[in-house]
């Protein structure tokens, strides 16, 4: 006759609270990167098409040769770019398209430009202080750079009729913010990197492209300015080191002490508000659960 060997014990019952947080192992896989806008080969195809109008847009001053007829016709040529705001809308358009946007991921970025385009005002007129540069910054960061640059775009065409701000100007706006908000979302680490080092980085980033979107804008007003009027403006048929010098001191005279200001004023509110907002924003999109299917129960279910 066989005796059954002895059972081990039960273990003790979790203590009241345990979540499953406390389950996580160090082999257990992190979760991962929400995509609530996703670029596809559409939407990549046409942000690059974009892009590559818009650098030449914005370059054009420097790589057209001397006697060329673009450099006789300076105070016409930005005008012909404003069909950049077709081409964004496109970009805007294929991502949304490609990625089946869903009522919460559409709401995310109504809420999110509403907030950014209400953000823009405060400030302005004020050495540069411009809070909406940070939200970009922590929103790319949490959601990607596809709802990064939808983002970015929206916002911006959003501010531009809240404040009155249409122009040429702004297609060349949409596009620099768009590309400021996309890049936050291709900074390294987005699913590990937490804590004070992400934050450090997030305002690295936002520093640096607060100078950068300064100087987009500049490129794409300077050729405005009336030679005559000034020797640090735009000459046609100077050599491009010359126009280089020009640009430089323009940024300098005109718009250094803004750029430097936006820059800080982005720096700040990221180290302040960052811990709070980046964790609010994980929180939407976790319970939004964007890459899931919406399903309807039957009469019966």
């Amino acid at each position: 006759m066989s005796r059954t060997p002895p059972t081990a014990p039960a273990p003790p019952p979790a203590p009241p609270g345990a979540g499953a947080r406390d389950a996580v192992t160090p082999s257990a896989a992190p979760p991962a990167r929400v995509h609530a806008v996703r670029l596809g080969p559409r939407s990549l195809a046409a942000l690059a098409l974009t892009s590559a109008v818009g650098m030449a847009a914005l370059f054009w001053p420097f790589l057209a040769p001397p006697a060329s007829h673009l450099s006789a016709h300076a105070q016409d040529a930005p005008w012909l770019f404003a069909g950049l705001l077709i081409l964004l809308v496109a970009v805007v358009a294929a991502a949304i398209s490609e990625s089946d946007l869903g009522p919460k991921a559409v709401a995310m970025l109504g809420v999110l430009a509403a907030t950014g385009a209400a953000l823009r005002p405060i400030g302005a007129g004020t050495a540069g202080i411009e809070p909406m540069f940070f939200l970009m910054v922590l929103s790319g960061r949490v959601l990607g750079p596809g709802f990064g640059f939808a983002l970015g775009s929206v916002t911006m065409f959003a501010s531009a009729l809240l404040t009155g701000g249409v122009g040429p100007w702004l297609p060349f706006q949409m596009l620099s913010m768009g590309w400021f908000t996309m890049g936050a979302g291709l900074l390294p680490g987005p699913v590990r990197l937490r804590g004070r080092v992400e934050l450090l980085m997030l305002a690295a980033y936002g520093f640096l492209a607060a100078f950068a979107y300064g100087t987009v804008m500049n490129l794409a007003g300077w050729t405005f300015l009336d030679s005559a009027a000034s020797n640090i403006s735009f000459a046609a048929g100077a050599p491009v080191a010359v126009n280089l010098a020009h640009f430089v001191a323009y940024c300098v005279a005109t718009s250094l002490g803004w750029d430097l200001g936006r820059a800080v004023c982005t720096v700040v509110l990221t180290l302040a508000l960052g811990p709070a907002v980046l964790r609010a924003l994980r929180r939407a999109t976790r319970r939004a659960a964007f890459e899931t299917a919406v399903t309807f129960d039957g009469p019966g279910g």
